[in-house]
């Protein structure tokens, strides 16, 4: 199983076609509209000589996240995208519109209709010709916006709009709400607080890029988009268990490799573990993570949550520790020991491809169903009265608030173990050394 590897096609300096990047390799329709690298620079400029960006801070954000025309076409849309500065009046975006329209036509990998067409935009706040050039525009049937928005230009087309806007810009106050009414019923946006600067927050080439709001706004844009186009829908369950198929069963490295997109990446949290970049997370599975499993290992599902593009899923990972299991405890050689961990893996999925693993773990409970946490540690600071370790020839120890597998029967059964029994833990006096 190959990547997709269908290339952009360059119509013109202003046009770019990509079809989807799935295994499917057809999809809807999309026109994305980004801004021109001198507008991005000018903003970048503006950041670094006001000191909104520190001109000692790393300036190219260090992100796997590709610009959107891969990203949109990953997702398994057929994309074109435009060349459109919304902050320039003599530019027709109407027109540009119409244009990218009739290069859809000419997509062969668009399905569906063309009377159904996304549109998103990456601006600097022209609203008022977006909308406009929407009502003039009716096949396109929803759009996506980010920067700042105002709602009551959305009074100008029936469009469904998102936008996601760039808190305080635009967030409309109680008295502006009852001088010109609610926003229209075919507006919503979402504000995102804490951006360093407001333009260009998605795009991973503008200074200001925010990964944590530019991944919230991606999904929040899916959520949006897919029912007013039709999709493209995938079948997430069945990818991410094919994918820890290969991981756990057929322990293949370039099978699993195949279920992920072209540049992914695995976190495991506490251990700070992984591979980022397809090289990397190659080297990773081959070397630390598949063939180091248990031959006995299992995963037990407890619960899952299936989103728009990701899955939350709460399991038991079982194993006997009978040889070097270097990506969960590292260089602890085998204890022979059966253990049994409460997991949480949020799983991102991006078209019919993996992109990111984010999973987690109670350290503490693997140490001690490994018989390697004791129950008392030293506790080296003063108690709550001032009374100070040492004192009379005495020292402080602390129970451990760790649990062992209960943790994993509690996970499964809430009444298997007793709640609120670690409420009575507290430091015990005994005497030093």
């Amino acid at each position: 199983m190959s990547l997709p590897n269908a290339q952009p096609i360059i119509i013109s300096p202003e046009i770019t076609l990509q079809p989807p990047l799935t295994r499917r390799g057809t999809g809807p329709g999309l026109i994305l509209a980004v801004p021109p690298v001198e507008r991005v620079e000018s903003a970048n400029r503006f950041a670094l000589e006001y000191g909104i960006i520190k001109a000692n801070e790393d300036q190219s954000p260090k992100t796997l996240d590709p610009g959107p025309l891969k990203k949109w076409a990953e997702e398994g849309y057929a994309v074109v995208q435009v060349t459109f500065d919304d902050m320039n009046p003599s530019v027709h975006f109407g027109d540009l519109l119409v244009t990218a329209q009739e290069e859809l036509e000419k997509v062969k990998e668009c399905e569906g209709s063309l009377m159904k067409v996304g549109l998103v935009v990456h601006g600097g706040g022209g609203s008022d010709r977006i909308a406009s050039a929407l009502a003039a525009n009716p096949r396109i049937v929803s759009c996506v916006y980010y920067g700042p928005f105002n709602p009551l230009w959305a009074r100008d087309t029936s469009v469904p709009i998102l936008a996601h806007v760039p808190s305080p810009v635009f967030q409309r106050s109680e008295g502006e709400i009852k001088m010109f009414g609610e926003d229209p019923k075919n507006f919503k946006a979402h504000y995102y607080p804490n951006l360093k600067m407001f333009d260009y927050f998605a795009l991973p080439w503008c200074v200001g890029f925010n990964p944590s709001a530019a991944s919230v706004a991606h999904t929040r844009s899916l959520a949006f988009m897919k029912p007013l186009l039709g999709g493209p829908y995938f079948d997430l369950e069945a990818i991410w268990d094919e994918h820890t198929k290969y991981e756990f069963e057929d322990r293949s490295v370039d099978k699993t490799m195949a279920t992920m997109v072209d540049q992914p990446y695995v976190n495991h949290i506490p251990t700070l573990t992984g591979g980022i970049g397809r090289e990397n997370l190659t080297k990773f599975y081959r070397d630390h993570f598949i063939h180091s499993n248990a031959r006995d290992a299992k995963l037990e599902l407890v619960s899952r949550t299936v989103g728009i593009d990701r899955i939350v899923d709460e399991f038991l990972f079982n194993f006997t520790h009978n040889k070097v299991v270097d990506w969960l405890i590292p260089g602890i050689p085998p204890t022979h020991r059966k253990v049994s961990i409460p997991f949480t893996s949020i799983v991102n999925i991006r078209g019919d491809r993996l992109y990111h693993e984010h999973i987690a773990w109670d350290q503490g409970t693997v140490l001690r169903q490994l018989g390697l946490l004791p129950e008392y540690l030293p506790f080296p600071y003063a108690l709550p009265g001032g009374r100070q370790p040492g004192e009379g020839g005495k020292k402080f120890e602390y129970r451990v608030p760790v649990a062992g597998v209960e943790t994993a029967k509690k996970l499964v059964d809430e009444n298997a173990v007793e709640s609120n029994e670690m409420l009575g833990y507290g430091v015990r006096e005994v005497p030093g050394e």
